[in-house]
């Protein structure tokens, strides 16, 4: 039932509309259209207000016309650099979709998007019986998940959430995703000059050094992670760095060990100040929890007969990145990241195959007709 070639343009569509984080808004203008064209209950919320960006959350509503668990399907609409006039070219012989080289294509996660909403298009062509069903099209997910933070709750009535928002061919379930801190660090030392005075400066750089010199970063164990990934400091070549800045982040899926992380990096930090003689600004912000999801709870069980009916064995996972799902699941909501095929996201060389779009929208059916 599904229209693979609708589909695949409509993919092509939405990839080449800009939609930079913070800056959805044509893209959303556009999912209205296209949502309310399809019979569904339209508006946005004033998540982009709070979050300092051009518009909010899509949110739209279908009345069902039998009983049912109310689902709701969502995908994000931001994408992350370099992201502006995408190129998209279809590989006839691989059987992908890939960007021309220069620019992300988009699949991450206008994939979801596409296969959302020509699930819904052929559910109305085809008369399909359903339960109420919403559609979510996020804001600012690929920059703290600010949509999914600042989301209109009051509008949101679903007894199953299923995000697809997720590397890996179709049939990928994750039900285990980390918690994240973001760190920040400012090192407050002392301005000398590097040519004739060094010893009466303090090196910000130096206490910086000592620091992560002294800690585990990078791969902990399983289910951890560390690292700081930009610095900014310095005034000149012939001056002591007198003051920087450190931007790093911690995650795991065990939130304990994730304070553990936290802390040891605290202390390092703390004791290379104290061995130079400088002072330390920490800001540690826990932007989202982890989530542990039964593998025998129903809004999984649900997912794995969805697959079942399509022929696609389904099996459940864990990443080491966070989706929605991180913020859906800690307001109580039984949500899952369903993977839809995207390769190579946030890169030059991202991909999608056409089957596994195409099989993402049949999913979507077949979780319908199983509610």
């Amino acid at each position: 039932m599904t229209n693979k070639k609708r589909l695949i343009d409509e993919f092509i569509q939405l990839v080449k509309i800009n939609s930079l984080t913070g800056k959805e808004k044509n893209l959303a203008d556009f999912l209205l259209e296209k949502l309310s064209e399809i019979g569904f209950e339209v508006t946005t919320d004033n998540a982009g207000q709070i979050a300092g960006g051009e518009t909010g959350n899509v949110i739209a509503t279908l009345k069902g016309n039998r009983p049912g668990k109310k689902l709701l399907f969502t995908a994000h609409m931001d994408t992350v650099e370099p992201g502006l006039n995408i190129n998209p070219i279809i590989d006839e012989e691989k059987q992908i979709i890939k960007s021309d080289g220069t620019t992300i294509l988009g699949s991450d996660d206008k994939a979801g998007i596409a296969a959302i909403l020509e699930a819904m298009r052929t559910l109305r062509e085809n008369n399909i019986p359903h339960p109420d069903i919403q559609v979510v099209f996020s804001i600012w997910e690929e920059n703290g998940l600010l949509g999914a933070k600042n989301l209109d709750y009051s509008k949101i009535n679903a007894d199953y959430i299923y995000v697809f928002d997720m590397d890996g061919s179709p049939g990928r379930i994750i039900t285990k995703a980390p918690a994240q801190d973001k760190i920040t660090v400012k090192i407050i030392g002392k301005a000398a000059h590097a040519g004739l005075n060094p010893e009466s400066g303090i090196s910000a750089l130096m206490v910086a050094s000592h620091a992560i010199e002294n800690m585990k970063l990078l791969r902990i164990d399983e289910e951890t992670t560390a690292n700081f990934g930009i610095i900014h400091g310095g005034t000149g070549t012939n001056s002591v760095m007198s003051e920087l800045t450190m931007y790093g982040e911690a995650r795991s899926l065990n939130e304990e060990k994730l304070d553990k992380q936290t802390n040891h990096m605290i202390e390092c930090l703390k004791e290379a100040a104290d061995k130079f003689g400088a002072q330390l600004e920490i800001n540690v912000d826990r932007l989202y929890g982890s989530i542990d999801i039964d593998e025998n709870d129903e809004v999984v069980k649900l997912a794995k007969k969805a697959f079942s009916n399509i022929n696609i064995d389904a099996y459940t996972d864990s990443t080491g990145g966070a989706s929605d799902v991180n913020v859906y699941a800690k307001k109580g909501y039984k949500s899952v990241n369903l993977a839809i095929g995207m390769t190579n996201a946030h890169s030059v060389n991202e991909y999608i195959k056409i089957e596994d779009l195409y099989n993402s929208s049949r999913v979507i059916l077949e979780l319908i007709k199983e509610a």
